[in-house]
């Protein structure tokens, strides 16, 4: 299932291509217990209803791939005969017109899904006639598949905002009723997921709000797949397996400075992967790659072997993308303190040359010419507003007058003399 697979099929969910055949639902108390179920001809909804159950539609297709949406596989048992492959095979299959499917469907999902209020459990189904593509996307006038899918939201029911309005039948302004408003859904699937712009019957195209919890037991228990994480919880279980490796060592005050390092090697690897023409393909963080990412982080050799193991603890079985467990926002965020970082270094750098120079000599060409040691300079001739050095035989004929009632330094000249003023030769 990629990025493109999702977008083809939100791009129906509008007023001109929309085709949904039907749509069913469950309104369910706090008790668990079903309070109403319904089920509708979509197309003939009223407008003000069509947009408002599309809106919930496509938020089942929204999000990020990987984070948002997950592509979810059946467990071997459940694609055994009585499993729920079989199951949902047959849900989608009866268009949402099976009464008797579709309690067992809300029945699975109440004694499933944990959440303490009131909430709504929709269908839509729909047919989709998936047109052939040339090489170059153009759309054929041939049909490659009918793809027969099923969307489910399910969205909390929560009592809008106490305050005041204006109560038509009584003139006046007075405390409005509080309603039950249904929210944005919090997850839902599609089945069969739509994957290589064809039905896998053996996946759900999975959808959670909170990558953080994406819940994982609904996953188990409801649909009958094998459990994913999102992105989200990747990457916070990397971090985790810095800290783990660098807790007890002389390292770990610098645990954050060594997951940055990491999370920049990253970074450069999967730029360079999108750089590279025709490939798509995620790079596997494996451990010969983490191993790699270490090495060139120049990470230190006790510490090494304790990130190793507790990178294989973590994922060995199942190595992540890279992309999964780039952390972009943490990237960005220390941006600013690695530029300030850069910039005192800078400094400390450029007041090392001062000092330098504090302690040199300005050599004349003569004086460079001869090899003879040069006396360095004193702090006081560095901080004066005016420096003279001229040669031993010069200096007895300097001397001070006063011109046009202004003090001034002669120093006599001659035609062979080589003058230099703050850097610039000056003829005699």
């Amino acid at each position: 299932m990629t990025r493109k697979d999702l977008l083809e099929l939100k791009r129906r969910l509008k007023k001109e291509e929309c085709a949904f055949t039907r749509m069913t639902g469950c309104y369910v108390s706090g008790n668990k217990e079903k309070v109403v179920t319904f089920s509708e001809s979509f197309l003939n909804l009223p407008d003000e209803e069509f947009f408002k159950y599309l809106e919930i539609a496509k938020k089942a297709l929204s999000g990020t791939l990987g984070n948002n949406q997950l592509q979810l596989f059946f467990t071997q048992d459940e694609e055994q005969a009585g499993g729920k492959h079989q199951f949902y095979m047959g849900l989608n299959k009866s268009g949402l017109k099976d009464d008797g499917l579709l309690q067992l469907f809300y029945d699975l999902v109440i004694e499933n899904y944990d959440y303490a209020g009131n909430f709504l459990i929709l269908l839509f189904h729909d047919a989709y006639d998936v047109m052939e593509k040339a090489t170059d996307n153009r759309k054929l006038d041939e049909s490659a598949e009918v793809y027969e899918y099923t969307i489910c939201a399910i969205c909390p029911v929560t009592l809008s905002k106490p305050g005041l309005g204006y109560l038509e039948e009584e003139n006046k302004i007075g405390l409005r009723l509080r309603d039950w408003v249904v929210a944005p859904p919090e997850n839902g699937f599609v089945y069969p997921a739509f994957s290589e712009r064809s039905s896998d019957i053996h996946s759900f195209s999975y959808y959670t709000k909170n990558a953080k919890d994406p819940r994982p037991e609904f996953m188990e228990k409801a649909l009958g797949v094998t459990t994913k994480r999102t992105s989200t919880q990747q990457k916070k279980a990397f971090e985790n397996v810095v800290k783990k490796a660098v807790m007890g060592t002389d390292q770990e005050e610098n645990s954050q400075e060594i997951f940055l390092a990491l999370q920049e090697n990253i970074c450069d690897r999967v730029q360079a992967r999108e750089n590279e023409p025709g490939r798509e393909d995620p790079i596997e963080m494996n451990e010969k790659e983490f191993a790699s990412i270490m090495e060139e982080c120049e990470i230190d050799e006790y510490l090494a072997p304790r990130l190793a193991q507790a990178y294989e603890e973590e994922f060995g079985a199942e190595p992540p993308a890279a992309d999964d467990i780039l952390d972009t926002k943490a990237l960005a965020k220390n941006q600013p303190k690695k530029l300030q970082k850069e910039l005192m270094g800078e400094v400390a750098e450029l007041k090392q040359t001062l000092a330098r120079v504090s302690e040199s000599s300005l050599p004349t060409p003569e004086e460079a010419l001869s090899g003879e040691p040069l006396k360095p300079l004193s702090e006081n001739a560095l901080l004066c507003d005016i420096f003279l050095r001229v040669k031993p035989e010069k200096a007895s004929g300097i001397r001070s007058e006063i011109i046009d009632g202004q003090n001034c330094i002669v120093i006599p000249v001659s035609e062979d003399d080589d003058i230099d003023i703050n850097g610039l030769k000056t003829l005699p």
